[in-house]
């Protein structure tokens, strides 16, 4: 039997969006084109694949069964035909679309961004939200790139990779009336905090190591990225406990100071993710060794410093 090979790709988005028309925009569709190009993947396949519910669309029982097949086809295809490509990253010219936690958009991407500029001028870089979970990046569906920060359940679709690891201080004022070159575990519980909220359940590293160490806090405001820390914590009384690299950073504003947190935190990880598609991507993989490269260089520049 024959297949449409153009007709698989439309329904790997509509296994993943479960909706016509995300996945229609997806693929750079029109609502009609796609019903179109559906009832075509249903006749030459032989079944519904997809039903109507009152929230977009369900995959039958062969739909379910036969995703992962077209999927690893389709990687590949995607695999034979990019493996022979080449990349010159002096001469190219892309978009390329990266979803960065609020850590990595703070610490890491000025260092990536210098970086392309030097060595990959023709390279420029869009950052979309990294949202609620990994499905909000698109990095599941392949519209986005890469995904960098803290990577929570992925699914078997994606890659995962480590970059690095990070540990935890604390910040105060530089004037602070009862803190003074260290702090003690009672100090810190006594304090108000400042809170820096991240998306979804990337909350769960600082929570989790202060459980663990039966380490009290009490937040007195809850924020929503890092830039604000500096501000609420250099009016205040507040404490904030913050990434070391971050805290670095911080420690060139003369209104604060960076202290030891009053116990070992650990450490928590830093990795990215991209989508089995860009596996073997030259351009793809070229990048995400530039972003290696560029965390390692931090790496030995906050740990000569520490």
């Amino acid at each position: 039997m024959r297949y449409d090979l153009n007709l698989l790709p439309i329904f790997v988005a509509l296994m993943e969006e479960r909706s016509v028309t995300r996945a229609a925009e997806r693929v750079g569709m029109t609502q009609p084109a796609l019903s179109n190009a559906l009832a075509r993947l249903r006749t030459m396949l032989q079944d519904p694949l997809f039903v109507r519910e009152r929230y977009g669309i369900q995959p039958t029982p062969i739909a379910l069964e036969l995703a992962p097949v077209i999927a690893e086809a389709l990687a590949k295809l995607d695999d034979a035909v990019l493996g022979q490509q080449e990349f010159d990253p002096a001469t190219a010219e892309r978009v390329l679309t990266i979803a960065p936690n609020g850590y990595v958009e703070f610490v890491l991407m000025p260092a990536i961004v210098a970086k392309l500029r030097e060595v990959a001028p023709g390279i420029k870089l869009h950052l979309t939200p990294y949202g609620n979970d990994l499905v909000e990046t698109g990095v599941i569906s392949g519209t986005t790139a890469l995904v960098l920060g803290r990577i929570v359940d992925p699914p078997d679709n994606l890659v995962v990779q480590h970059v690095m690891d990070e540990g935890l201080s604390c910040i105060v004022r530089a004037d602070h009336p009862q803190i003074g070159d260290s702090m003690t575990r009672d100090q810190f519980e006594r304090l108000k905090h400042v809170n820096v909220v991240p998306p979804g359940r990337m909350r769960a590293g600082l929570f989790q190591a202060m459980a663990q160490r039966q380490l009290k806090r009490d937040v007195a405001i809850s924020v929503t990225n890092f830039f604000a820390v500096a501000e609420m914590v250099a009016v205040t009384d507040y404490c904030a406990t913050l990434p070391n690299l971050i805290c670095r950073r911080l420690a060139h504003d003369p209104r604060l100071r960076v202290l030891a947190a009053p116990v070992d935190l650990g450490t928590f990880p830093i990795e990215m993710a991209w989508h089995l598609r860009y596996r073997h991507d030259p351009s793809h993989r070229w990048l995400r060794s530039l972003i290696g490269e560029v965390a390692a260089s931090l790496r030995v520049e906050r740990d000569r410093h520490s």
